[in-house]
């Protein structure tokens, strides 16, 4: 049994070490068999660090995604990737798979619905649960957490048909005051482009620049943004085009039209237009949803097809192959919806400008589109003033 190598170990020190592995050794334990017994449980411990390190949930839902990605729409694929490195990682990701608990998850799910955004904290977890199958199928992790619950046990129902929201004969002053807000500019165009494309709030503040084609006045949003999990068209109208040039000024650099204040990274907040309705003196009587409500109505008592009105509301009830054909269907006559509903947003809104200026209503005329021209002319004044400079004028 090697004590030590002279003079390093001195003499003293090796007498007193041959000393202690006599005793052990009279209590009938061999010191050499001892001294490899906790020489393997220290490499153990080493080995199982580094293997907790390489099998940390972010490296592990990382190879999930270079594995499920493949065949996925590159949009879809980095959407999935966002969500993750925006919500999932910050929350859990540095912890070794097998230590992530049914707590971790929740906390991250109640954490993201604080903010407004239910359905993505329903796709979290549906995410969450992918990757821990991809890595119980490949003995990487035991369990799967996230299947012991479901997201309807932790989020709270969302209630849509409940959404306050103003009598048709209101909105002229609803949308004079939506242009007199003086509060952020985004949070001013946001509203603008909700009323003009009647979408709901969620699909709105987490739109990216990639959706739309703005030479083609369209917006396709993917099935993984919408509530039914199905893709949708949203034709756009000549004032909703504009307002998006305006935006692109603003916030064309990054991948989000309406990024948040805080973190470009992440959308903006859904209580956004909630509270900016507040100030306007909205409150308990107007919601970003009442649009949706508002344009049903009035599409409705205007002679549109129901059917029309509801593929471009989202609300058909159809499967994921009827959703391939269906939400194309109709494309030319929502196109001429989507027109006449802009222009008739503008006949109130002047409407409104005239009851705020005290002039008689009278017969409004629409108001000319915005010149795109003009645009360019103010890329260099200061963000606020130029956005509040692009709205039309009479």
């Amino acid at each position: 049994m090697a004590l030590g190598e002279y003079p390093v170990v001195s003499l003293a020190q090796a007498r007193d070490r041959h000393l202690v592995a006599r005793k052990i050794l009279g209590s009938g334990i061999d010191p050499m068999v001892e001294r490899k017994t906790v020489a393997e449980a220290k490499q153990r411990e080493v080995e199982a660090r580094e293997r907790e390190a390489e099998n940390s949930f972010e490296k592990v839902a990382r190879k999930w995604w270079d594995w499920w990605a493949l065949g996925k729409s590159q949009r879809h694929a980095d959407y999935v990737l966002r969500r993750l490195e925006a919500d999932v990682f910050p929350s859990f990701g540095h912890k070794f798979i097998d230590l992530v608990t049914a707590a971790d998850i929740r906390n991250l799910m109640l954490t993201v619905e604080s903010r407004g955004a239910r359905d993505v904290a329903k796709r979290a977890h549906e995410t969450t649960g992918q990757v821990f199958r991809y890595a119980i199928a490949r003995g990487i992790a035991n369990r799967n957490p996230a299947a012991d619950f479901k997201p309807k046990d932790i989020l709270a129902e969302a209630k849509e048909e409940n959404f306050a929201r103003i009598d048709a004969k209101e909105l002229p002053d609803l949308l004079a005051r939506m242009e007199s807000y003086d509060g952020d500019a985004l949070t001013r165009l946001a509203m603008r482009l909700m009323a003009y494309t009647f979408v709901r709030t969620s699909e709105l503040i987490e739109s990216e620049w990639s959706e739309f084609d703005l030479d083609s006045a369209r917006w396709d949003i993917p099935a993984e943004r919408m509530k039914m999990d199905t893709p949708h068209i949203v034709p756009l109208s000549r004032q909703a085009v504009e307002v998006l040039r305006a935006l692109k000024l603003l916030t064309g650099n990054g991948s989000f039209v309406f990024p948040g204040a805080n973190d470009k990274e992440k959308p903006m907040s859904n209580n956004t237009i909630l509270f900016a309705l507040y100030r306007l003196g909205y409150k308990g009587r107007m919601t970003g949803h009442g649009f949706r409500g508002l344009a049903s109505t009035i599409l409705h008592e205007n002679g549109f097809e129901d059917e029309q009105i509801e593929l471009q509301l989202a609300h058909q009830k159809r499967n994921k192959v009827a959703a391939a054909y269906n939400h194309a269907k109709y494309l030319k006559q929502r196109k001429v919806m989507i027109q006449w509903w802009a222009d008739y947003l503008d006949q109130q809104l002047v409407k409104g400008r005239q009851r705020i200026n005290g002039i008689g209503a009278g017969s409004a005329e629409v108001p000319a589109v915005l010149d795109s021209k003009k645009l360019t002319s103010r890329i260099k004044q200061p963000i606020a003033t130029r956005a509040r400079a692009l709205q039309p004028t009479v």
